[in-house]
């Protein structure tokens, strides 16, 4: 029996204080693992501190996590994916017990849980942690699952997540993305506890808690949209029907009165606002058969890519 081959995927921009530290800490945690550093147009040496660490290092030069990511998951090829970030925010201690569940259990994307541990008491921007809280009550709403920590860049990968996994962010929303696709998908996910810890000081985080967060709040109503097409759908049909009914019911009221019906302008206008409900439902049962055929196409698609 071969051994498996594990790497270490680590996206970096602009990470020269910590960047040593991170890939000395990923050849200890797994010693036979090949670590990878992707470096993102910095400035300050990273690439280099990280090749004299002992890493093997490439380049995106197109600008965002996401596309670091996409670059990653094109070029490497391995049992399984450790991945996380070169700020020394995720202790690879615990990338093991990760690497366990994807090769021996079987699991697609473990997902390294921060905010059942030290994430609060670490992490000094609250709007961060507000903001964490309820992108994961809202995905685990929308998508009825169970994901303790949506926003983590610590995951670990299967083979077979890595290359069916289509890339479409090109930024920081790339782990709300993973997230919903495993979930609509049916992929197999767990969830490892880890510690965080803060970045040291001088050391400075590249996601803007304003920008970047709407950014991901914008992925999770696309990717609503696109998985569950029949639910979006529907409650905007519900929606336009209420208003549709809000304006006929005083209407009908007035003609059961007097037998007159004054305001035919609101009539017209209920009339066509039930024809887009209508139009709204009707297109989320179409959307729907297609993202069942998707459903299908992905589940030839998986068994391609374990006969590869």
């Amino acid at each position: 029996m071969r051994n498996k081959k594990i790497a270490f995927l680590i996206p970096c921009y602009n990470e020269s204080k910590t960047i040593a530290k991170v890939v000395n800490d990923c050849k200890k945690a797994i010693p036979e693992a090949v670590v990878y550093v992707y470096d993102n147009n910095s400035s300050d040496g990273t690439d280099e501190i990280a090749r004299k660490a002992g890493a093997e290092v490439r380049y995106e030069y197109q600008q965002g996590k996401g596309n670091v990511i996409r670059r990653m998951f094109r070029e490497i090829d391995a049992d399984c994916y450790v991945m996380l970030d070169g700020d020394d925010t995720n202790p690879p201690e615990f990338a093991p017990e990760m690497v366990n569940l994807v090769l021996n259990k079987s699991v697609d994307m473990v997902v390294g849980d921060r905010l059942s541990s030290t994430y609060f008491e670490e992490n000094k921007r609250p709007f961060h942690n507000i903001g964490n809280s309820i992108v994961k009550k809202s995905i685990n709403m929308l998508f009825k699952s169970d994901i303790k920590d949506i926003m983590t860049g610590y995951r670990a990968f299967s083979y077979q997540f890595v290359k069916t996994f289509p890339v479409i962010s090109k930024g920081f929303e790339i782990e709300t993305e993973m997230t919903i696709h495993s979930v609509a998908k049916n992929l197999h996910v767990e969830n490892v506890i880890t510690d965080y810890r803060d970045r040291p000081d001088g050391s400075e985080s590249k996601l803007n808690t304003y920008t970047d967060g709407i950014k991901v709040l914008k992925t999770i109503f696309r990717l609503f949209k696109n998985y569950r097409p029949l639910l979006f759908f529907s409650l905007l049909a519900i929606f336009l029907t209420v208003i549709s009914l809000l304006l006929f019911i005083p209407i009908l009221t007035n003609f059961f009165k007097t037998g007159l019906v004054p305001n035919f302008p609101t009539l017209i206008v209920s009339g066509f606002i039930l024809m887009g409900a209508l139009i709204s439902f009707f297109s989320g049962v179409i959307l729907d058969v297609q993202v069942e055929k998707g459903r299908q196409d992905f589940e030839y698609r998986l068994q391609e890519v374990n006969y590869q």
